[in-house]
């Protein structure tokens, strides 16, 4: 249900705000849902895994374990940033909050992306080293090992598939999947191994889990980086909801439109609607508040109307922001 309020202004021509918080539709939802079991069970065994990974790559002399722990390590301080995120989504607002601390899930999304690409690099340099000096490589642990990795990291990815609308939580689904990719091709690189005693195979597999965590985040960061910046999600086009707006009821014309991410899961509009008969002001509101919500996923909407000709408004201009 909408909740619609209107204030009239002593100008020279009335205005009246709007403020829609729908619910529902979309899939986009006030708070984020509740993954704190699968945030815990994720990192308990991802932690777990690592400190063996780590344990066995150095015994091994296997680098692609050893980045493979890595960046299984990367990937337990991405949980806990995106856990961290989720509960602070969810803090009341506070009087210079006024939105409380959704941001902070966009802002963790981010970190998590660059903390991955920070990862890479490390994996990168050493693997280009070992190509002048390949070691030898015990296998059979490094095969067990990886196995165990698929599974792992196999069960956390499925336990954030729920959550691929919310883009913090998306961070944690792709990065687990591809953790179990990346297991499953070190399995395959010691079998590999094992069958022609080419060591060089460790650093080029090492340097294909580089590419795979590359191709997995860019897109993570590019996203993350836009909302960081206020840009309107993904998948919103903000054309699109000028011209819904343009075509409601006594609509003349629609100007200082504004669309936002207030975190991964809820979208923010704002807008200025120059309509001169505005008799049913609540219930127009009301109405066009459920339709941004129902149609684009928009749950915070404040309108402002102006029911002179608009010209004398400030923000009327397109160049003005």
């Amino acid at each position: 249900m909408a909740h619609d309020h209107h204030h009239d202004h002593a100008h020279d021509h009335n205005h009246h705000h709007g403020h829609g918080h729908s619910h529902g539709g979309h899939g986009h939802h006030h708070a984020p849902k509740d993954f704190g079991r699968a945030f815990a069970i994720g990192i308990s065994l991802n932690l777990g895994f690592v400190i063996t990974e780590a344990t066995v790559g150095i015994w091994s002399g296997s680098l692609a374990l050893l980045a493979d722990a890595g960046h299984n390590l990367s990937d337990v301080l991405g949980l806990l940033l995106a856990w961290g995120a989720t509960v602070m989504a969810k803090w009341a607002p506070s009087g210079r909050r006024t939105y409380g601390l959704r941001k902070a899930t966009v802002l963790a999304s981010l970190a998590n992306a660059v903390l991955l690409l920070v990862a890479v690099g490390s994996i990168a340099s050493e693997a280009v080293r070992r190509f002048a000096s390949p070691g030898e490589i015990a296998t059979l642990p490094v095969m067990v090992v990886a196995a165990i990795g698929v599974v792992i990291n196999g069960a956390t990815a499925l336990m954030f598939m729920r959550g691929h609308h919310d883009l913090n939580l998306r961070g944690a689904f792709l990065h687990m999947a591809a953790d179990a990719g990346i297991s499953l091709a070190v399995v395959g690189g010691a079998i590999i191994m094992s069958l022609t005693d080419f060591a060089w195979i460790d650093p080029v597999m090492s340097l294909g889990i580089c590419a795979v965590i590359v191709a997995g985040t860019w897109g993570l960061l590019q996203d993350s980086m836009d909302l960081a910046l206020d840009a309107a999600p993904k998948g919103i086009d903000v054309e699109a909801v000028r011209a819904y707006l343009a075509e409601q009821a006594g609509v003349a014309d629609v100007h200082d439109l504004h669309v936002w991410a207030m975190s991964t899961t809820e979208t923010a509009l704002t807008a200025h609607l120059t309509r001169p008969d505005n008799v049913d002001a609540d219930a127009f509101l009301r109405d066009v508040c459920e339709g941004l919500n129902g149609q684009f996923g928009i749950g915070h909407s404040t309108l402002q109307i102006e029911t002179g000709d608009g010209a004398d408004c400030r923000l009327a201009p397109a160049h003005m922001v």
